[in-house]
């Protein structure tokens, strides 16, 4: 708890500092890491005062009070999260406008006539830079509609934008469009405003209702008025938003100014909600560092023993800082259900800056006939056999496959980590059809072994090889494991120790209880599904006699581990100081814990040194309420196994 109101503080602390950098200089972070602040405070603490508050302007220009209510957006940073509010929002349409990246203004006006222009400021005042506005485009000195003066009061809201001809020419010296307009606006002569645009979204006017009653109209009577407006798009569905987002995502680029997302709103003008500090019935769907469109050119097969995985290959884009051009397509199903050809423009993430991921298809009607079927390979490249498609997997269904086999091989080397069985010793073993099965390791002998660590010289001395006693000594030290390291050994797809470990926790604790159990008792256990199930039950059968073979012969199987970690996980994030994050891993399960590669509700501690960091992890970590402890916290659990 102690921790955990550090970390508000000091969250409390940088959201400040960088919202005044951002309303009155130069903003020292990227919205998206600001963002990611925003994200962990309201982790920690939902209620804090913050979010009802919005930065504050400079004291170097006179002050005003708003007249149209100038809060924070709800934000979404994801479908995932932008469904979640949809869920919550039903509306017969959602009307869509971009999400301008520049500094809000409010234009006053008194019967029709401009009288003073306000930044954001703390949301209910701010500066008034009258003059400098007057010198930017789009902002109009008296309001008409079809030439008819129009004697109205109340404000416009626009954002203030420099578009990318105008920095790149003129101001290129500045980091981004949105520092060089702040800079220029707030400037007390007022030099260089010209060079600004505004760009309107929304009218607060008394009786305002006689010029337009909803959200659509409004946005058509600025128009009328001769301000510069923000394209309106309208969408029947949550799903068509998220695909428009995409379509937009793809064309950001090529856009004159500076979007950072798109904000969604109702049909009907909502004043009441519009009043709110952070009104509920509009949000911002923001863009991310780490989705990007892009168009796929071409997939290749990964062969990895039996499976054959799709990896698509796109124009590159930059993601989380990287740049990308492949991802997995997982599986055939996956290329069936998003409809993805070779040819379609498709969304690309990166979600916590791991592994990439095609996630949908933006459809274009008009290119789809530059659009291509993917082809799926039909025979194994190494035995021939035509290849079976389960939808889930691509495999090749023989068992002698000789790819097949030398992938289980070096897998169980890998897992069992047998040191000094290289991969020279292995091909040149396996080629010339000395070790075929796992089995047959356990029956090699220094004199086997000799011919590749000594010349034809030395062997006809008789030398001693040590490099073969090392790696004899190696395998005989392996042949007592554990259940899960002995079911991971055998290669069988996505089957790791991790997943055996949580079947030895619900009882399936010996080599037998895992051979006679069903799909269906497999699936009820927590990690598995009826995929994950079904491949495993396959597997077991397929290997059966060599597991029981090796078990009765060669392998000693101990059950689960007992001791001080037993029953407990482990993730292991950041640079650990005193050991390295596989030995602290191999600890872990040696005292009976298990580790996970992820934060998930089930794990028992997340161990980093940096316990106040701002990393995906972290914030996970404190959303579902799982204690974060140092690795010297961890090595005190550790003490107490050998106390």
């Amino acid at each position: 708890m102690m921790e955990s109101a550090e970390r508000i503080h000091t969250l409390e602390n940088l959201i400040l500092r960088y919202q005044d950098s951002y309303y009155n200089g130069e903003a020292e972070i990227s919205d998206a890491e600001f963002d990611s602040l925003w994200d962990e405070l309201k982790l920690l603490d939902p209620d804090n005062e913050l979010f009802q508050k919005v930065g504050a302007d400079s004291g170097n220009f006179p002050k005003a009070r708003h007249r149209i209510p100038m809060g924070s957006q709800e934000k979404a940073a994801d479908p995932q999260a932008f469904l979640s509010w949809a869920e919550k929002h039903r509306y017969a349409e959602y009307l869509v406008e971009y999400k301008l990246d520049g500094a809000s203004l409010e234009l006053q006006y008194d019967n029709g006539v401009l009288v003073r222009a306000v930044t954001r400021g703390d949301g209910e005042t701010g500066d008034v830079i009258t003059a400098n506005a007057k010198k930017m485009r789009g902002v109009v000195p008296y309001l008409m509609k079809d030439g008819v003066p129009l004697a109205c009061s109340g404000g416009i809201r626009g954002e203030v934008v420099m578009e990318h001809d105008v920095h790149n020419s003129l101001f290129s010296d500045k980091a981004n469009c949105r520092n060089a307009a702040n800079g220029l606006m707030r400037r007390k002569d007022g030099q260089g405003c010209e060079h600004l645009l505004v760009i309107c979204y929304d009218a607060w006017f008394d009786n305002s209702e006689q010029f337009f009653t909803d959200e659509e109209e409004k946005v058509a009577w600025l128009t009328a008025c001769g301000f510069t407006v923000v394209p309106l798009h309208i969408c029947k569905t949550p799903q068509d938003v998220i695909d428009y987002r995409a379509e937009v995502m793809e064309i950001r680029q090529t856009l004159p100014y500076d979007i950072d997302g798109l904000v969604v709103k109702e049909r009907a003008i909502n004043r009441e909600d519009a009043y709110r500090a952070r009104p509920d019935r509009q949000i911002a769907f923001k863009f991310s560092l780490e989705e990007a469109v892009s168009i796929l050119r071409q997939v290749e097969w990964s062969e990895s023993g039996a499976t054959y995985t799709p990896i698509g290959l796109f124009d590159p884009v930059e993601l989380a800082g990287t740049t990308v051009k492949r991802a997995s397509l997982v599986n055939p199903n996956t290329i069936r259900n998003l409809d993805i050809k070779i040819g379609s423009h498709i969304v690309v993430t990166k979600r916590g800056e791991i592994i990439p991921k095609i996630e949908s298809v933006v459809k274009h009607p008009g290119e789809l006939e530059f659009e291509s079927d993917i082809v799926f390979p039909s025979r194994c490249a190494v035995c021939g056999s035509a290849l079976l498609d389960e939808g889930t997997r691509l495999i090749c269904p023989n068992k002698e496959c000789p790819k097949k086999l030398h992938h289980r091989l070096e897998k169980w080397i890998s897992v069992l980590e047998i040191r000094d069985f290289g991969d020279t010793l292995l091909k040149g073993l396996f080629d010339s059809g000395r070790l075929r099965a796992v089995r047959d390791m356990y029956t090699l002998t220094e004199t086997d072994l000799a011919p590749y660590f000594l010349t034809e010289e030395s062997l006809s001395k008789e030398k001693v090889s040590l490099g073969a006693r090392k790696v004899i000594k190696s395998i005989a030290a392996h042949r007592t494991v554990s259940l899960a390291v002995f079911i991971a050994g055998f290669d069988i797809e996505g089957i790791g120790e991790t997943l055996v470990e949580r079947l030895v926790a619900a009882g399936f604790d010996t080599l037998e209880k895992l051979l006679e159990a069903d799909e269906q008792s497999i699936a009820a256990v927590f990690g598995f599904g009826e995929i994950t199930a079904h491949t495993l039950v396959d597997g077991l059968r397929e290997n059966q006699e060599e597991m029981r073979f090796l078990a009765s012969k060669y392998i000693t199987i101990t059950g689960s581990h007992t001791g001080i970690l037993s029953g407990k996980s482990f993730c292991f994030t950041g640079e650990l100081t005193t050991m390295k994050r596989s030995d602290a891993e191999k600890m872990v399960k040696a005292a009976g814990g298990t580790t996970k590669s992820s934060v998930t509700k089930d794990l028992s501690y997340l161990v980093t040194n940096d316990v106040s960091s701002g990393s995906s992890k972290n914030r996970k970590a404190a959303e579902l309420g799982i204690p974060v402890v140092t690795e010297k916290e961890f090595l005190q659990m550790l003490a107490q196994e050998n106390s």
